[in-house]
């Protein structure tokens, strides 16, 4: 069968036609640099998971997730520019914002995920001390930048403790030192420091766990935070970060074991049923606590944000007060009916 010029040329442009557009697909996905707060584990699978899936790509995007040291690193690795994305404790970014009032790239938070802050202090049952009021005059130990330990005096207002004495110590330390006995309580997060107890031999009926949330203390937790400059020049990824981050976040709270096989990935050295462990217990403390199931995942209540703003300012002690509508921006969040991803309450 012989083919004239026309068909020749149909046929020639659609074997030409996957090359074409495989390099204008390819500009089109913009990249994104997120910077996690901390290490590979447990709850990094909340954006692992999507990664993996592939549902960032599918919505344009080539995200890099990349491991991290502490909030206040991540706060200031996006506000450099270094990264465009990041998760971070609210009260950390509050700080900047505070401390740095001229700052040009101050980042911006746009999705709530740790309604409540993982903070909590600890001690073994052994000391007697499991009360607050208990701890007025005792040593605690904890990091100098622990959240926990900066939120303290909020803390302590809200229970009437007295004077403390603090003891520094680097973050492996730390649940160390509280078995041994060296100091009387700990501050840290609940899903971090009380499994790092176990591993040092520490029965967890054996542990006292006062969590902030639990003793008047309401701050939020980890956001998601994003530069100025993606927002300004491309709130169309922010959006679509956003509602992947959603999709995969859902599929993470249902089935939290096989959500952890993303980090595995990522650090194969990882302990999988200890990592399953924190992220069932961040899930059920902070991402679908009473009060995110209250105020819907995702979001904030205004009044909330600014008594939080109010206490940082206060326990931080910043240069200028936090403005709570300049570290929020909720505006690119997916709607309520996308927003409806926590499992169901525990019974």
């Amino acid at each position: 069968m012989q083919l004239n010029r026309r068909q020749l040329s149909v046929c020639a442009a659609l074997a030409l036609a996957p090359w074409a557009v495989a390099p204008v697909l390819a500009q089109s996905a913009t990249p994104i640099k997120f910077q996690l707060d901390w290490r590979f584990e447990g709850p990094a699978a909340l954006f692992l998971h999507p990664a993996a899936k592939g549902y960032f790509k599918q919505a344009g995007l080539d995200v890099t997730v990349d491991a991290g040291n502490g909030s206040g690193g991540a706060v200031t690795r996006v506000a450099s520019g270094s990264y465009d994305m990041g998760f971070a404790d609210m009260a950390a970014l509050m700080e900047f914002h505070a401390n740095n009032p001229d700052a040009p790239n101050k980042p911006v938070a746009v999705m709530m995920v740790y309604n409540n802050t993982p903070a909590a202090v600890f001690t073994l049952k052994k000391s007697g001390i499991t009360q607050p009021a208990g701890l007025t005059g005792k040593k605690l130990g904890a990091p100098v930048f622990d959240a926990g330990r900066r939120a303290f005096p909020i803390f302590a207002k809200a229970n009437g403790v007295g004077a403390v004495n603090w003891t520094s110590m680097d973050p492996p330390l730390r649940e160390t030192m509280l078995a041994r006995g060296d100091v009387d309580a700990i501050t840290g997060f609940s899903f971090t420091s009380l499994l790092n107890l176990e591993a040092r031999g520490v029965k967890a009926a054996d542990v006292n766990v006062m969590m902030y949330a639990a003793h008047g203390v309401k701050l939020y937790g980890n956001v998601i935070i994003a530069s100025p400059k993606l927002i300004k020049e491309k709130p169309e990824a922010v959006k679509a970060f956003l509602q992947a981050f959603t999709k995969g976040a859902k599929e993470v709270m249902a089935n939290p074991a096989a959500a952890i096989e993303s980090v595995k990935a990522r650090d194969g050295i990882v302990n999988v049923p200890l990592e399953t462990r924190r992220l069932q217990m961040a899930i059920n403390d902070v991402i679908a606590s009473p009060d995110a199931r209250a105020e819907g995942f995702g979001q904030v209540v205004p009044s909330r944000l600014s008594l939080m703003a109010s206490q940082v300012s206060d326990a931080y002690g910043t240069k200028t007060r936090v403005s709570p509508e300049a570290v929020w921006n909720g505006s690119f969040l997916p709607s309520k009916a996308e927003l409806n991803v926590l499992p169901p309450a525990r019974k």
